[in-house]
Order: structure tokens, then sequence, then C-alpha cells
């Protein structure tokens, strides 16, 4: 890696403005560091281009001088992934300023924008074309879609509809040496050899840049209802969840799984949280169904599916939301609780899948070894059923110190990374691996798959001037 001259800062300027140049240290913090403030970097520079044309000629600039290069979205990453080392010799490419929507397709149900979009303004867009883009993550108002590509973001309606591997069609990318690939296409069928965009979805800039995407539309739900269920045990989830699917089908747009604790720290923290409740209980699960028809029969489903659950003894109690305002809440009572638990002192937070059947067994074994070896820490377990994904989350002992909590971080996470493995899961579902997770992936991963993970690294990216130090 060389370090910056003024000759290549003059260049860059020549290529993307003084708008386009982050030089100041007071200016440049905001890129250096993630919104947690669990990782911080230092950087020569932050460039910000405004189109394709731009990215390609700083991506030229940088390979030919031998400068590092850490793409960077809206920066709402949970790893680590977009935050530059400690030597202060990278620069961060920031795609902020690339926010065209490119073109809307209704009739082939396509939205082609660029990778600085904020995922709530292509929401907006989708709407305004009487579409739908599904895609629903607590960041939504300020991740971006290159970075919501970059590490194949899932949310809340994977159930459904996918996450972005299954939401994108084509994609354009500037390569380590500056060419661009453009696979702007808007194609459901493409038989014509290697996918190559999928080699980019989930890279986390590693082996590319993407500056645009051809993404899916689907048409606009207009019928909806949401419950609130309490469950005996996280088995019980996994039935109802079958009840479920059988009766609706794809209408079944979410169905979201919390324990007690979980909760309790919403109710504890989150201001205008009540327990729909009047007594606690050791599970509950969000259930939501959509429906495209403005007057769907949806409630009379839902009633059906609990129905069985009470008559077979998988749910306890039930409420159904009857407002706007009520679905908002119990939706707050699911999306709450990262931001709770944080409240609550250190916390250490993995992302882990296993498959839907195996969840009950994971997390019964897992809780007990870490309470057999760690008495007294909480766990926060929460996440998406249907897709397997937990974030599985561990707070410290009521009334203990920071730092032997802290010190104790590696030994929690092998045991819960030996289970997952067990299971045959993987270390992380949906946040990608960053510089967080990139050990644990080489002792988890199978070594011929990080062999060929490796050997497409060195063929795009021979230099490693590509996100350093990140995935591999």
């Amino acid at each position: 890696m060389t370090a910056l001259t003024a000759e290549l800062i003059d260049r860059l300027e020549q290529v993307v403005g003084a708008a386009g140049l982050v030089r100041d240290p007071q200016d440049m913090a905001r890129y250096l560091s993630d919104w947690r403030n669990a990782y911080r970097g230092r950087a020569a520079l932050v460039v910000r281009p405004a189109s394709t044309d731009e990215v390609a000629a700083v991506v030229r600039l940088c390979h030919q001088a031998g400068v590092a290069l850490v793409p960077q979205g809206g920066n709402t990453g949970l790893c680590g992934g977009s935050i530059p080392d400690a030597s202060g010799e990278q620069i961060v490419l920031s795609l902020t300023r690339m926010t065209r929507v490119r073109q809307v397709d209704p009739q082939n149900d396509t939205i082609t924008v660029e990778a600085g979009v904020v995922l709530q303004q292509l929401q907006e867009a989708a709407v305004a074309a009487g579409r739908m883009f599904p895609l629903s993550l607590g960041a939504e108002g300020s991740c971006t879609v290159g970075g919501n590509l970059a590490t194949n973001a899932g949310g809340t309606a994977v159930l459904r509809y996918g996450n972005m591997r299954e939401l994108t069609l084509g994609l354009e990318v500037v390569l380590p040496d500056g060419q661009v690939w453009n696979g702007l296409r808007g194609l459901r069928k493409d038989n014509t050899g290697y996918d190559l965009k999928q080699l980019f979805i989930g890279s986390e800039g590693t082996l590319g840049v993407i500056t645009a995407a051809v993404l899916k539309l689907f048409p606009a739900v207009r019928s909806t209802t949401t419950a609130w269920v309490a469950l005996p045990s996280s088995e019980a989830s996994i039935e109802l969840i079958g009840i479920m699917r059988g009766l609706c089908g794809d209408r079944l747009t979410g169905f979201e799984l919390m324990s007690r604790q979980s909760v309790e720290f919403v109710l504890r923290h989150v201001a205008g949280c009540s327990d729909p409740f009047g007594e606690r209980h050791p599970w509950y699960v969000l259930i939501e169904l959509g429906d495209t028809q403005p007057d769907a029969s949806l409630n009379v489903l839902l009633e059906s599916g609990l129905g069985e659950a009470f008559e077979r003894g998988i749910a306890l109690d039930a409420v159904i939301a009857s407002s706007g305002a009520q679905v908002k809440a119990l939706w707050t009572m699911r999306e709450g609780i990262s931001e709770a638990q944080n409240h609550e002192g250190p916390s250490l937070k993995h992302d882990i899948s296993v498959p839907v059947s195996c969840i009950p067994r994971f997390i019964d074994e897992t809780d007990r070894q870490l309470l057999d070896r760690f008495p007294g820490v909480r766990i926060v377990c929460y996440g998406h059923v249907g897709d397997g994904n937990l974030h599985y989350n561990i707070s410290k002992p009521v009334g203990s110190e920071d730092a032997p909590f802290k010190a104790q971080h590696e030994a929690i996470m092998q045991v819960i990374y030996d289970a997952t493995a067990r299971f045959n899961g993987s270390i992380s579902a949906e946040h990608g691996l960053g510089q967080a997770k990139r050990a644990a992936a080489a002792r988890y991963k199978d070594p011929l798959e990080l062999a060929l993970m490796r050997s497409i690294k060195q063929t795009l990216d021979p230099a490693g001037l590509f996100n350093p130090g990140k995935v591999l």
C-alpha cells in the first residue's frame, strides 16, 4: 500500500471537484467510525464521487498509485465493514452523492437506482409508481442501496420476499482496476453463463464498487393485519408458523420471535411501550399478514390460525391490532430491542442462522451452556423465525462491572459459534463479516470454501486494494 501524494490528491480533485473531497479532520470524523462507535479508523482522505464515471476514474487513479479504497454507503453496518484501518493511508470512497433514481418501469416491475439512494427514498419512489419495494430495516432512513447490496441485507420481510439477492436483477459495478461492468439488465431469465451479480452482492466492497442496481418491485400491499401472540416455548413458534403458512401462504409477510428478556428491556427503556398482556410469558411472536386486495379477509385467516394454536396449546394469549397506532406500537416492541439493550450496558451481539427446524434446540442447548459457564448473563434472543435468523445477544449480569464481562467476549462467542456450527448454521445471517467476524469465519467456514473465496478475490483484486482486512 502506498502513501497518498499531493499529486494524487490534485488529480482526484480534478475528477470529483472540491465538493467531492473531504480533508478536514473534523469533517472526516463521521466517515471514520460506525454509528455505534464500536469501530474507529483513520483515513488519508474521503472521496465522494457523484457518478459512475467519477467512481471509475477515482478507482483507476488509486489502482495506479497502489492506494487502498474502503467503499462506504450510509455507514450503518454492525461489523465494521465500511470503516478504514488505523494506518491513516486508506481512502474512504463514499457513494452518498450518487442519489439518482435512473428509471422506474412499472410494467416490468423494476426500478433502477444508484448506490447512494437511501432505502426509505427507494421505498417512496416505488410507492409513487403504485408499487412496493419490500426491504425494511430499522436503519432504512439512513442506510443506502449500495450498503444493502454489499451486505446482502435481509430485514423483517425476508419470509415473503427474500433478501437483497432475491430482490436484485442487475448491477453496475466498478472493478478494482477501474473497468465498469454494466450488468443493469432487468431480466428474470438470463441463462447465459455465470450469474456475476451474485459475486458482488454480499461481498462488502472487497471485489468491486456497486454503483447502481436494477431491483424488483411488487404490487402494493393494500390490506394488513398484525397480531402479538404469547407462547409457552420457542418450539411453539415453529409449530405456529407451520399453521400460519399452511393457511395463509405468501400472505404471511412477517413472523418475528422475541424472548421475555428482550421484551422486558423494551418495556424498561423505550418510551411509550406497554405490555399487551397482563402477565409475563416466556416467548412472543409478532405476526403480520398482507394482501394486494384492499378488503382482504386477513383477520379471518389470522383468527382461524390462532384458534387452532389455542386448541393445540401452542398459544397462551393473543391480541390483534385494531388501528394503525396499535400496529406501530407492536412493531416498536420488536424494533426497539437493539436500542433498549444498549441501555443495559455493554452487550455482545451475534447474528446467526440455523435451519428453522433447529431453532428450539439451538436456543435450549446454547442457553444452558452459557448460563452454566457464565452465571447471571442475560440472553436477549429475537429474530426472524421464517428464515432461521436469530439475533442472539448477551448482556452482562445485573450489577456486574463492564470490564470483566467484556473480557469474556471470545469465550462467549465460541460457545455460540460452536453451537451454530453443530446445527450446520451460519455465524453471520445478515450483517456480513466485515472486520468483526473475519477471524471467526476462517475457523468455521469450510477450508475449500475459503480457498475458493480467496481465488475469486485474487482474480478480481490481485493487488488487494479493495477494502483490505475485511471478509478474508
